[in-house]
């Protein structure tokens, strides 16, 4: 019995990756006063990345178990986010 090379399926799904999306920035280097990154554009200007916010989270380790060894229900959780 001969077996006849069958193509995979996918392959007839796959298409040519989009172009490539050029970042809006050349360089990019620390700042040794602030220690933040100073983005800037191919002419050397400094390019603005836009605000990121930070978050801080906290939670409750229970150190102790039930007897069907899962975590005693006294676990929370909060954060703050600006």
């Amino acid at each position: 019995m001969q077996k006849t090379a069958v193509r995979p399926w996918g392959i007839s799904r796959m298409r040519p990756y989009p172009s490539v999306h050029q970042p809006g920035f050349a360089t990019v280097a620390i700042d040794p006063a602030t220690q933040t990154g100073v983005f800037r554009d191919a002419a050397g200007k400094v390019v603005e990345m836009g605000k990121h916010g930070t978050s801080k989270g906290t939670e409750t380790n229970p150190q102790s178990t039930n007897l069907d060894s899962r975590n005693d229900s006294d676990h929370d959780q909060d954060s703050t986010q600006d």
